[in-house]
């Protein structure tokens, strides 16, 4: 090995061998002018654009794993990035552009993108009110499963570019097992997140809806008891205790179709 090729591999980073004896970078390098997809969130009043979880995977520098037989195998490797996405002037309109290919020695391809919305002033709900989740968004690129699923939560399959177009409801929760807090979160039609498969976006846009008008308030019972549950009060009134209750999205939509009549 010469010298000028022993500084070339040193100078990018000593974190995996290639067989020629060089190191390859495994950081991201993506081509100036490369494919990109571009996404955009469309955030609601006292919300805020959640930092967008990005994660890339790389066939040529996988990792392994062990079986439950102790045997070895190979996966992909994966590298992660958090993102800021970026205000579009003084619009309501955050976007990030992401490369498809990131590059880089291990030659990234775009994986997955977790994203979406949280409250970012709770001041109208009262004192001491924290944010909690809901509103958020995985976007899959490859046929990989994210992080942040099971097999078996649905997944949409999308051809195209996508936009996500959601209705969401205001929930404050306080809870006094282990600690007294109240907790803001938003409630859809699906659980913390709503899951697409989409690899040929190029563009995707979120635009969740927020009826803020109609607020559902749940207590958590102050003492672990059978027999004691969390109450949940609805827009309209009406209360629901019991074992199996959640909070019910469908009872939020007919409540709030049925007022606006």
């Amino acid at each position: 090995m010469s010298m000028n090729t022993l500084i070339k591999c040193t100078a990018s980073g000593l974190l995996l061998f290639s067989l020629n004896g060089c190191a390859l970078d495994r950081g991201l390098s993506p081509e100036s002018g490369g494919e990109q997809v571009s996404i955009t969130v469309k955030v609601p009043q006292n919300l805020a654009a959640e930092p967008m979880q990005v994660i890339y995977r790389s066939a040529k520098c996988p990792i392994k794993r062990s079986g439950p037989d102790w045997s070895s195998f190979e996966v992909d490797g994966y590298l992660t990035t958090t993102v800021q996405p970026l205000q579009q002037g003084n619009s309501n309109l955050y976007e990030t552009k992401l490369a498809i290919n990131g590059g880089g020695g291990c030659q990234w391809q775009l994986s997955n993108v977790t994203f979406g919305v949280t409250y970012a002033n709770t001041t109208h709900f009262g004192q001491k009110v924290k944010p909690a989740s809901g509103g958020g968004v995985i976007v899959m690129f490859d046929h990989h499963l994210a992080q942040r699923r099971s097999a078996f939560d649905p997944t949409e399959e999308v051809s195209g570019d996508l936009l996500i177009r959601k209705d969401y409801y205001p929930r404050v929760s306080e809870h006094f097992i282990g600690g007294h807090e109240k907790l803001a979160w938003l409630v859809g039609e699906g659980g913390t997140y709503l899951y697409y498969r989409a690899p040929n976006a190029r563009k995707v846009k979120f635009e969740p809806i927020l009826h803020a008008n109609y607020v559902l308030y749940s207590v958590g019972p102050k003492v672990k008891e059978k027999g004691n549950f969390t109450r949940y009060t609805y827009p309209d009134g009406s209360v629901v205790a019991d074992r199996i209750s959640d909070p019910n999205f469908k009872k939020l939509q007919a409540i709030r179709l049925e007022q606006s009549r």
